[in-house]
């Protein structure tokens, strides 16, 4: 997520991470795929691809981009978040960090892909989400791709109301120089239809 202020840190006080990673350890033992970002980012990487988690939480995105084979690096504000992903995968790159100052962290550009789930972009600090995609498209290859997941109703977020449209995710991303390749309304590939209330997007960086 982004730094103090954001809209996450309200809602949670930053200590969300251990009921997170429960959260989701129930929904697997009942029999649900919790893997369906991942499975949708794998579809469209090479092998061993460079894969930048924004917002990672409690890592369970990149950890199981990391058992297909990928290399992960994860980036969250919330310490509560990074110490589950930090003792679930001692060995992976966890940082912590503001996504809108991400260029203060040192990262070697070039990643392939870089993910923003979790309704990363409709949680950020008000007014941060410009510099947040930029900051995004600067780290990718040319040619790498940008996966946002996002809800944009009250009914898909964890918000009385939506606080991003998809014009304005646009506009910054086409601003920051990337180019919106394809949009779906869920993680299993569904078409998305104009007024729907989730939308995962797809965008690229130019080759050259």
């Amino acid at each position: 997520m982004s730094s103090q202020g954001d809209r996450w840190a309200e809602l949670t006080g930053g200590q969300a991470g251990e009921e997170y990673a429960r959260r989701f350890a129930r929904l697997a033992e009942s029999g649900h795929d919790i893997h369906g970002e991942a499975s949708f980012c794998d579809a469209l990487l090479t092998r061993a691809a460079r894969v930048l988690d924004a917002g990672c939480g409690t890592g369970r995105i990149a950890i199981r981009l990391a058992e297909l084979g990928h290399l992960c690096t994860g980036v969250d504000v919330d310490r509560s978040m990074l110490a589950v992903a930090r003792r679930e995968a001692p060995t992976q790159e966890w940082l912590h960090g503001d996504l809108a100052q991400l260029d203060s962290l040192g990262l070697e550009p070039g990643f392939d892909l870089a993910l923003a789930a979790g309704n990363v972009i409709p949680l950020l600090a008000p007014g941060t989400e410009p510099a947040v995609v930029r900051q995004l498209a600067a780290v990718l290859r040319p040619g790498g791709l940008l996966i946002t997941g996002m809800g944009l109703d009250a009914e898909h977020l964890p918000l009385p109301e939506p606080t991003v449209t998809l014009k304005e995710f646009d506009d910054w991303c086409t601003a920051a120089g990337l180019t919106l390749r394809q949009r779906f309304a869920t993680w299993a590939g569904d078409p998305y239809r104009p007024g729907g209330g989730y939308a995962v997007s797809v965008h690229s960086r130019p080759t050259a």
